[in-house]
């Protein structure tokens, strides 16, 4: 089901241009009404559920609403991030509440190099169809040189 803000929470983000779920949705499905300073889902029928704006709002102030087969009869789930990690609390529809929490980062913000142990580029093989890793090791994809038509059963 499609995210959804709540106007007493949301504060625009403090009237920047863009808000913070306005950055990170993939889809690019939430705007923000400058006339309220409140960001809304434009299309929600489009929304992945993917719950990046949910994760990321500083106010809390949006929500996923659950399916009826994952959280019937009033059940929630609710994800609230932190810096190093995110607390998932969830709901059940007995009253029972659960809250597991995850780490998001391995290594502090900023230090992951995914370039270690490799060299430079080579800005001369930017046309070539070779993967950086490939490159790098010395490893040339085989190349077919007779495709084989597939045959269906019938």
């Amino acid at each position: 089901m499609p995210s959804y803000v709540n106007p007493e929470k949301c504060d625009g983000c403090k009237g920047g241009d863009r808000t913070v779920c306005m950055y990170i949705c993939p889809n690019d499905l939430m705007i923000l009404d400058t006339e309220n300073m409140k960001a809304y889902n434009q299309e929600p029928d489009q929304c992945w559920e993917c719950y990046s704006c949910v994760k990321s709002c500083p106010q809390g102030a949006i929500s996923v609403r659950h399916y009826a087969d994952f959280s019937p009869l009033g059940a929630s789930c609710q994800p609230m991030r932190g810096t190093t990690d995110i607390m998932w609390t969830i709901k059940f529809r007995n009253g029972v509440v659960k809250r597991f929490k995850f780490p998001i980062r391995t290594t502090p913000e900023g230090s992951a190099d995914p370039t270690v142990g490799k060299p430079d580029p080579d800005l001369s093989a930017l046309g070539d169809n070779r993967l950086f890793t490939e490159m790098a090791d010395g490893v040339t994809p085989a190349v077919p040189q007779n495709p084989v038509a597939i045959k269906f059963a019938g």
